[in-house]
This record gives structure tokens, C-alpha cells and sequence, in this order.
């Protein structure tokens, strides 16, 4: 089906000079594309000309440390399960990727990490989180973001798997918000010809996602006050850990961060500090030698404690921000698209803009933050490569490390 565009569309194309989109200015066209550029933020096309996302002054930033979280984990603990045992924490995974730099096609969680038998990516995250329902005898409300283009096939794979034995009830889909990405000169491209060339907006736009699902009103139904959210390419991720929702809750912050000492100055994990005086993130490429290597008096680093994507975050402030623009990091991509004649074009090198936020940025806005260390190996086994660091191959030695059957 198709149909115009409507007016304010056809004047930004037009003033914009969008050389891609002329069509749209005289013709019908597809009821997808159409939705699209009425539904797009043309806000973005104003930034590609201050790309310099400003950051503020950095400082370093301690946690707390394991000795401190073993002291107390009894009465952390048992906060932390009477919290989960009232629902009151709702956990959020994020599963948007693609298993692309593994060879892998289909849903990174959907990727088999077993070696004389199957196990999966998602299979694992569900039986780290049966530890804790096991022990509190309630199911955690589970949410589980997924993309455009592995929705799907994430929904049929937890119904074929009968949801790895979780409570189906308490596990919702949504998806992940897309946003079309531009050429350098500002040009919004076009992958097909009902479609603009779209990507996801970053692990940051998990919460607008979900609120756009109508989710929120799930989370309000159960009486969900905290979310813990975690990324799929961690298969040690503890979720919804009792001694970190415990901590967090007694702290009376609003907001936790999991970390880990990082394994040099320049591993590339994002490290707690504060920015102009708040608990933030500084990328490992925002640091400069100096501050990287930057000591302690007793020869730790003042940047050493590694995020490892697992926060937890209290719902009524994650509300509070929800009408708050995060930062929009800009970076540059190789983007096929159809040229002005409509022919398909495969760039060899980026060609392209595409923007995103990160969840790094949330801790930030939420004003304060509880750092809590967790043990390195026991909670952190990413898989970000098929071979060598961060990979199938380091994740599945700490696996077997940790007791679990390949």
C-alpha cells in the first residue's frame, strides 16, 4: 500500500535537500517508508556538524571492594531476596546483537556454546537467573530486548526451547527503537525501496523501548521498583543477584554498578569515575595514558574498576529521565544503500553515520551510583570474538572453571 508523505516530512526533505528522498516530495510511496520518515527525529541531521560529544572534567573513582562485600553479604543477601521475593526487581537483558563477529547469523543469545552438548547463550543467562528464583521461590519478571531483525526468530527459539524451563508468564519481548543512518553530507539513506536504512539506537535506548511497548505498565502492575539490566554476551552474568540488590537498597542510591578490577590500564572496558563531581563512565578511549596508568598510594589504578554491563537502576528515577535527551554518540559505519538511480551500493569503507546512545550515559543522569566489585571469574566471561580475548574460546574455559558442563 502506498500513500504521501505528510507535510512536515515534505518539508524537511525539501529543506534539508535530502538527495535520496526527492520522490517523496511528489510521489506515493511505500506505507513503511512513509511511517518511517514521519516517525524519524530529524533533530539528528543538526548534529553530524558537532560530532565532539562534550564530556565533562573526569576524577577517579573507588568501589566497593570485594573484602567489604563479603563482610556483609549475609545481610545483603537476605535485603536483596526479600526484595525479589515481593517483585520487586524486574531484570532486562539485552539481546538486540547479532552473533555476526562469531559467523554466526542468527541472535548472538541464540549462538551454542557447548562443546559434547548444546548449550546456548540465552540458556545460560536463564540458568543463572534460576539460581536466584530457586532461592526465592518466586519467578523475576523477565524483559527481553531484541532488534528488527532477530525479534523473531529470539521469540520462536524460547517457545521451541520451552523457555529453557522459566516461567513463560513472566517473560515479555520488545523491540529495540531504530533510527536511519546519514551520509556525511547529511543525506538520509535508503536500503530498499520501502525502507530507509535503519540501525539500532544503542543499548541506552532500552528504556524508551520498552516504555514505547507499553511495558511500563507491566512494571507498574507487578509493582516492580528496580531493574536490573544486562547484556547478552556475558554468559557468568549473575542476574538480579541478591547481594548486589541488597547493597544497592541499603546504600539508599538510586542506581549499581557491577565492576571488575580491570586486567591492565588499557583493557577496553569502559571504568567508574565521576564526571564534574558525579558517578559516571569514561570509555577506555577517553582515557588518556596518563590518567589510565594514574596510581593510587597503594599501587592500584585510579581508574581501574571495569564496568561489565550489569546495573541496576530504580524504576520512579528511570522515570524521572525518561524525557531527558541522552547523548548521542556518532560513529561511523559502512551502510549499503540505493543511490539516486536506485541501484544498490556496497560501500567498501564507512561511508556513513549512525547514531546511538549508550546505557554508560544513564548512570550518569541518574546523579548517584553504588560501585560494587564482583569476582572477575565468576561474572565475566564476554564473548565478543570467535578466537583470542573476549571469546568463545576464553568464555568456555570459564565456564568449565566455574563448575559448568560443556
Amino acid at each position: 500500500m502506498n500513500r504521501l508523505v505528510n507535510e512536515f516530512v515534505k518539508e524537511k526533505v525539501a529543506s534539508t535537500n535530502q538527495k535520496y528522498l526527492q520522490n517523496v516530495l511528489t510521489q506515493e510511496v511505500p506505507e513503511r517508508l512513509a511511517n518511517q520518515l514521519e516517525q524519524m527525529n530529524w533533530s539528528y541531521l543538526d548534529m553530524i556538524h558537532h560530532k565532539e560529544n562534550q564530556r565533562g572534567t573526569f576524577s577517579p573513582l573507588g568501589a566497593m571492594e570485594l573484602a567489604e562485600v563479603e563482610a556483609n553479604h549475609d545481610r545483603f543477601y537476605a535485603v536483596g531476596l526479600e526484595a525479589i521475593r515481593q517483585c520487586k526487581v524486574g531484570a532486562i537483558l539485552l539481546a538486540g546483537g547479532q552473533g555476526t563477529r562469531l559467523g554466526f547469523d542468527k541472535a548472538k543469545g541464540m549462538y551454542n556454546v557447548g562443546i559434547t552438548r548444546e548449550l546456548y547463550i540465552f540458556e545460560q543467562l536463564i540458568a543463572n537467573l534460576k539460581k536466584v528464583t530457586d532461592a526465592a521461590g518466586v519467578p523475576v519478571p523477565l524483559y527481553i530486548m531484541t532488534s528488527d531483525k532477530n525479534d523473531a526468530d529470539t521469540r520462536a527459539f524460547f517457545e521451541a526451547h520451552d523457555y529453557f524451563g522459566y516461567d513463560s508468564d513472566f517473560v515479555k519481548f520488545f523491540v529495540q527503537e531504530m533510527v536511519p543512518a546519514v551520509d556525511f553530507e547529511g543525506n538520509v539513506l535508503v536500503e530498499s525501496e520501502d525502507s530507509l536504512a535503519m540501525s539500532p539506537n544503542g543499548n541506552g535506548g532500552w528504556f524508551s523501548s520498552l516504555m514505547r511497548a507499553g511495558l511500563d505498565a507491566d512494571l507498574k502492575e507487578k509493582g516492580v521498583e528496580w531493574l536490573n539490566v544486562f547484556a547478552v554476551d556475558n554468559v557468568l552474568q549473575q542476574i538480579a543477584d541478591p547481594v548486589f540488590v541488597g547493597a544497592v537498597i541499603e546504600s539508599g542510591r538510586v542506581s549499581g554498578a557491577k565492576c571488575v578490577q580491570k586486567a591492565d590500564p588499557h583493557e577496553k572496558v569502559g571504568a567508574i569515575c565521576l564526571e564534574d563531581g558525579k558517578p559516571s563512565i569514561v570509555e577506555y578511549y577517553e582515557l588518556t595514558d596518563e590518567m589510565a596508568e594514574a596510581k593510587n598510594p597503594n599501587g592500584s589504578l585510579q581508574y581501574g574498576f571495569g564496568v561489565i554491563l550489569n546495573y541496576l537502576f530504580r524504576l520512579d528515577k528511570l522515570f524521572a529521565i525518561s524525557d531527558r535527551q541522552m547523548p548521542l554518540h556518532i560513529v561511523e559505519k559502512k551502510v549499503p544503500y540505493l543511490d539516486e538511480n536506485g541501484n544498490s551500493v556496497k560501500p567498501e569503507t564507512p561511508n556513513a553515520y549512525k547514531f546511538e546512545t549508550l546505557i554508560l550515559d544513564m548512570v550518569y543522569l541518574m546523579d548517584d551510583c553504588l560501585p560494587i566489585e564482583v569476582e572477575r571469574s565468576k561474572e565475566f566471561a564476554p564473548i565478543k570474538n570467535a578466537t583470542g580475548v573476549d571469546s568463545v574460546e576464553s568464555a568456555r574455559a570459564l565456564l568449565q572453571q566455574n563448575g559448568i558442563i560443556l
